[in-house]
């Protein structure tokens, strides 16, 4: 590959960059922010998932020990 041919990958490479990004709005000198700010707000999200996750797992395992519990005190505990 010639340095020419070369030169006007590297020149259409960065040309499509840039129409890119103005097509997503991300052409402004804020840019950088606006992405960390998805970043974070993604990160939250995915954290956010994990806990609502974990609590409806707890809430069900409670639910079923709790059920269990009920279930034994009535064999062997309740009225006789």
């Amino acid at each position: 590959m010639t340095p020419e041919q070369q030169r006007l990958i590297e020149s259409a490479a960065e040309e499509g960059a840039k129409r890119a990004l103005e097509k997503v709005g991300l052409s402004d000198p804020d840019a950088g922010d606006d992405v960390k700010e998805l970043r974070n707000l993604l990160d939250s999200w995915r954290g956010a998932k994990r806990t609502i996750g974990q609590t409806v797992v707890r809430i069900i395992t409670t639910a079923a020990l709790m059920a269990l519990a009920v279930g034994i005190y009535a064999k062997f505990g309740g009225d006789n």
